[in-house]
């Protein structure tokens, strides 16, 4: 009886030692979730001959001759801006915007062209998607086609990853689309 006890006291505890244990299961592949608030727009003016929307939580530096750099410093990006005026050299201000979007074509996996018409506030321009591992992923010019042209580029400060910064892209994507949207001469 005693050798049943013992036994059985065996089987009981190698089954529960045996049956508590989790199956080894290896982890998934972890992601970095980014996550940014809405966005929430003021309208930026100074002496310049433009005025438009930008995000609150952009920080605007003025360089010179009406050009700008508004900086996402959580994303570590920076939006440029560079005004030109119009002196009878509207050509080659829309060759100079082209060339710079084009000469990232070698990083490039596709470059999505975007016209951009607004006949009331007279600005018309063209939006460049660059998708792929390219140094800018968006750019923008506009222009009244007489007086004044505006061309705009974003950077980040991290090795060109599309896949890691994707969020951070498609947030200031829309950042420069509605400041392009919303640009009024004076």
């Amino acid at each position: 009886m005693f050798r049943k006890v013992i036994f059985a006291a065996a089987v009981v505890l190698a089954a529960t030692t045996v049956s508590c244990k989790d199956d080894v299961v290896p982890k998934p592949a972890g992601f970095l979730r980014l996550d940014y608030a809405e966005a929430k727009y003021m309208n930026f003016e100074n002496n310049c001959p433009f005025s438009f929307e930008m995000n609150e939580e952009a920080v605007i530096k003025g360089e010179k001759d009406c050009g700008f750099a508004i900086t996402y410093p959580k994303m570590k990006a920076t939006i440029y801006l560079t005004y030109k005026p119009v002196n009878n050299n509207i050509d080659k201000l829309l060759r100079d915007a082209q060339k710079l979007t084009y000469e990232h074509v070698i990083k490039a996996d596709d470059i999505l062209e975007q016209p951009y018409l607004n006949p009331q506030k007279k600005v018309y321009g063209m939006f460049y998607q660059v998708d792929g591992n390219a140094a800018t992923n968006s750019q923008f010019y506009v222009t009244d086609s007489t007086k004044h042209f505006l061309i705009g580029s974003v950077y980040f400060y991290a090795k060109p990853n599309f896949d890691s910064v994707m969020p951070a892209v498609s947030y200031v994507k829309n950042d420069m689309q509605r400041l392009m949207e919303t640009l009024k001469w004076k």
